[in-house]
């Protein structure tokens, strides 16, 4: 079943339902996929969940830092290569990666196979920048980073693909 924010009933409620896995938006970032299985409008804005597959050796975010989120990572295939603050760590399937809110970190997928993570992002919201980050730049808008209190460092990505053996595709 996909569903999105705006599948609510006329009490604004999505019901109880289930997300099976082929269910869910999906969309493509490049250097990432997107899967929406809960909307921050599911859960009274407390979180969110987007599962995220990597392609192999690539590097899905350059260095940022969140004003606003904690994210939480779960690995559920592969090796998730991950930079949190100045530690660089690998976790396996069955571990997570916790990315709390003003810390600088980047995260890759750090196998030659398939790398599939489950995030929760709390509080919930920020899944909306996927959206519309996948969407025509006319109608994204100018200030995502700004709207979503996200900031980025463009210049770490030379140097994290050199460093862990990564691309990172041109949008």
């Amino acid at each position: 079943m996909d569903h999105t924010p705006s599948d609510r009933d006329a009490a604004g409620s999505w019901g109880p339902h289930v997300v099976g896995p082929a269910d869910g938006k999906v969309v493509d970032l490049g250097s990432l996929g997107v899967r929406f299985m809960v909307w921050s409008e599911e859960s009274g804005g407390g979180f969110s969940l987007v599962e995220h597959p990597i392609p192999p050796r690539t590097l899905a975010t350059p260095l940022h830092r969140h004003a606003n989120e904690d994210e939480y990572s779960y690995v559920l295939e592969g090796r998730l290569g991950a930079q949190l603050g100045d530690e660089v760590v690998v976790a396996e399937e069955g571990t997570l990666v916790f990315k709390p809110r003003d810390q600088w970190h980047a995260f890759w997928n750090a196998g030659d196979g398939p790398c599939r993570i489950l995030e929760i992002i709390s509080p919930g919201g920020f899944e909306h920048l996927f959206e519309e980050a996948a969407e025509p730049r006319e109608t994204a808008g100018p200030s995502l980073d700004a709207r979503y209190g996200i900031e980025f460092d463009f210049e770490s990505v030379e140097h994290l693909c050199e460093e862990h053996g990564l691309v990172f595709p041109d949008e």
